[in-house]
């Protein structure tokens, strides 16, 4: 289970920060459950790449404390915001 906890961490943060950037742009939103797809995958995907990069200290094994959590979620949640929005300027229209 420790192996796995930082990636469920960081998508759920990441499935966070995507429904927060979508009301925020809600001339972009793509819609609930599409925000929290695209946040999913955007704070698991740049939650792993801080780990690779040594910026996330979530690594299995290394234990968890207060500062590996809150780093997991806000690369998670922040990975989410800029995914879910990056997606949205691509896409140009709004589905709300």
């Amino acid at each position: 289970m420790e192996t796995w906890l930082p990636l469920i961490i960081q998508i759920v943060a990441g499935a966070i920060g995507g429904n927060i950037a979508g009301s925020a742009m809600k001339d972009r939103s793509l819609g609930s459950t599409g925000n929290s797809v695209a946040g999913a995958v955007g704070g698991g995907l740049i939650g792993q790449l801080l780990n690779l990069l040594g910026l996330g200290n979530l690594a299995p094994g290394a234990g968890l404390d207060l500062s590996s959590i809150l780093t997991a979620v806000l690369g998670g949640g922040a990975g989410g915001g800029v995914l879910m929005s990056l997606i949205a300027a691509l896409r140009g229209g709004s589905k709300a």
